[in-house]
């Protein structure tokens, strides 16, 4: 993905480091955001550590901000702990803070993308050593409304997983639930021949646009998406 008529900077703050490109830079703003949310994820874990510490999905205590019940609506509907929903969080957080300023704004966490821009974009699937790493692009029009694409894998990176996927890409709406679905596609996964039928797992979840994955060589997708063949 090419932002090279917009602005970019790296915003770093303890575990989470986002790169982030908008018309102009934001980098007060930006570092703001991240540890509003910090504050207010560490304070409900320390009271909840169930919600940090689950694999499995767990409900939002009545008082929760905002973010833990985007966090746990996302989880149950992938089924998979909330924390694998909290990079998708960070990047869709910092995004929608910048766009009160901003009308392009793109935040990219680890791998998990937020993006709404007035150009179509290409985002490129990394997927480690596999032959088809960077072969493959996802075409996002974002004009419109923000997108999120994210990303897990069990061969490449920090992503937790039970599978073995090279990539496991998830496109939605809400990077919460992307991010989650993205974890659990990624789960399915030990093999090529597990691709078809995770895709079918995850495009039965509700508010998924899209997925690929590439696991051995081989990738499948499926959904509303446009995909490229890049040089």
């Amino acid at each position: 993905m090419i932002a090279s008529e917009l602005a970019c900077w790296q915003t770093q703050y303890r575990q989470t480091e986002l790169f982030i490109c908008a018309e102009k830079k934001m980098e007060k703003q930006a570092l703001e955001a991240v540890k509003e949310l910090y504050g207010q994820l560490e304070k409900y874990m320390a009271e909840n550590p169930a919600f940090a510490e689950s694999l499995e999905p767990v409900a939002a205590g009545k008082a929760a901000p905002k973010v833990v019940r985007s966090m746990c609506f996302a989880a149950q509907a992938a089924g998979v702990g909330p924390m694998a929903a909290v990079a998708g969080a960070f990047a869709a957080h910092v995004g929608h803070v910048l766009l009160k300023d901003a009308q392009q704004v793109i935040v990219e966490n680890g791998g998990d993308i937020f993006l709404k821009t007035e150009t179509v974009k290409t985002i490129a699937v990394y997927a480690g050593k596999s032959p088809l790493s960077l072969k493959i692009g996802i075409v996002a029009d974002t004009r419109e409304a923000p997108l999120a694409v994210c990303t897990s894998a069990g061969t490449v990176g920090h992503s937790f997983s039970f599978g073995k996927a090279d990539a496991a890409v998830v496109v939605s709406k809400d990077a919460c639930l992307a991010d989650a679905c993205a974890t659990r596609l990624g789960n399915e996964i030990r093999s090529a021949a597990d691709i078809d039928r995770a895709l079918e797992t995850i495009m039965r979840i509700g508010g998924v646009v899209g997925a690929v994955a590439v696991a051995q060589g081989v990738c499948g997708a499926a959904g509303g998406i446009q995909l490229e063949t890049l040089d």
